[in-house]
């Protein structure tokens, strides 16, 4: 914890719906739940309703429409994807500021449980894996301490406002993420093999990538970060409009952003080059269980934390930055082709609308977008 950290706890006894994705991963999530999670929150006093969902966007519709005032908190059993559906679902709500408010619990059930991994290393933990990230997790909701997260705001060309909590990319990294969606079965492994798949037939994106740098006066002080509302090992806060600026259930305002028909502000910084492998923001630490992309990152630090790769790097190269993120030491290879900025806010332009973009592991249209 750091100072300015509050913490708010889960009352006793706790009830929760859990939110399951039976196919999630290597569709063991529902046997996992049974078997390591509910015996361990049986005895904290939590009381739990499972919610199996059968359909994408299934979790989405649930927590919109949903009178949440008889859970304490919501849990999800499951990968990324379906967190992101929650938040997602939760901000489509009229009462969303109220909304935002119910403390999230993040279980590992996926393939990608970069939160998960996350929030196990905030926690000071070993890095663990499987069965033991899953335990390490059900703990944190037994001990049913809760604080907040940021999210970002996105906003795409063709009228889009998406909430992520972990991150979005473009190029190298969201190809990997789509293209091994067909070794589900392997479970985290798939990220290894898509990977090199990805490296053997390695692309070049163009366009343009500007972003707001973070105050280095403030650096990532609790004065930087806007006040957030509370949520729990799977925490989102969301930082609200000051009070009297907003018509009551209207979105937060993007007040760091100028619309997308518009150049970025005079104050932003324009990155000179063009052609990238990736392009990766992202605001949590993990990127997967093994990779731990940003390890200067925090719960809630207000702080984007940009990477980007630049045209020209070898496979050779690459590949060493990958193998490196496992121990979270590819920034002290100083490849001068790899770029790391913490921002406030950022844009990326795609000079044609080729490659997959992803937010939170999801993919989206490819068309400018910011944050």
């Amino acid at each position: 914890s750091r100072p300015g950290d509050s913490y708010g706890v889960l009352p006793r006894p706790c009830r929760a719906l859990v939110l399951l994705n039976p196919q999630s991963g290597a569709g063991r999530a529902l046997e996992d739940f049974q078997a390591v999670v509910q015996p361990m929150l049986a005895e904290a006093d939590v009381a739990t309703t499972v919610f199996i969902t059968e359909r994408p966007r299934h979790a989405q519709e649930k927590v919109r429409d949903e009178d949440l005032s008889q859970w304490d908190t919501l849990v999800i059993m499951s990968g990324d994807g379906l967190l992101y559906e929650v938040v997602n679902g939760l901000m489509e709500r009229p009462d969303w500021a109220e909304a935002m408010k119910k403390p999230l619990c993040i279980l590992p059930g996926g393939s990608g449980n970069a939160l998960a991994a996350s929030i196990n290393y905030y926690a000071g933990n070993d890095h663990v894996a499987k069965k033991k990230l899953l335990m390490n997790c059900t703990f944190i909701l037994c001990k049913g301490l809760h604080t907040q997260m940021d999210l970002v705001s996105l906003s795409t060309a063709s009228g889009k406002r998406l909430f992520s909590f972990l991150g979005f990319g473009w190029g190298f990294i969201s190809d990997v993420d789509i293209d091994s969606e067909k070794y589900r079965c392997l479970g985290n492994a798939r990220f290894t093999v898509g990977t090199l798949q990805c490296l053997a037939k390695l692309r070049v994106y163009q366009g343009r990538l500007s972003y707001l740098p973070a105050d280095p006066e403030q650096g990532s002080s609790p004065a930087a970060t806007d006040p957030g509302a509370p949520v729990t090992n799977g925490q989102a806060g969301c930082a609200l409009p000051p009070a009297g600026t907003a018509a009551p259930g209207a979105l937060p305002t993007d007040s760091l952003l100028v619309p997308l028909s518009q150049p970025v502000p005079e104050h932003w910084t324009v990155v000179p080059e063009e052609e990238f492998v990736t392009v990766y923001a992202i605001y949590q630490s993990h990127l997967g269980t093994n990779l731990l992309m940003a390890p200067a990152a925090q719960l809630h630090d207000g702080c984007i934390h940009l990477f980007y790769l630049k045209a020209g790097i070898s496979r050779v190269a690459l590949l060493k930055i990958f193998l490196a993120m496992g121990k979270g030491t590819h920034l002290d290879l100083n490849c001068p082709h790899l770029c790391y900025v913490p921002v406030r806010a950022f844009r990326l332009e795609p000079r044609v609308a080729t490659g997959i973009m992803t937010v939170d592991g999801e993919a989206l249209p490819c068309e400018p977008v910011q944050g």
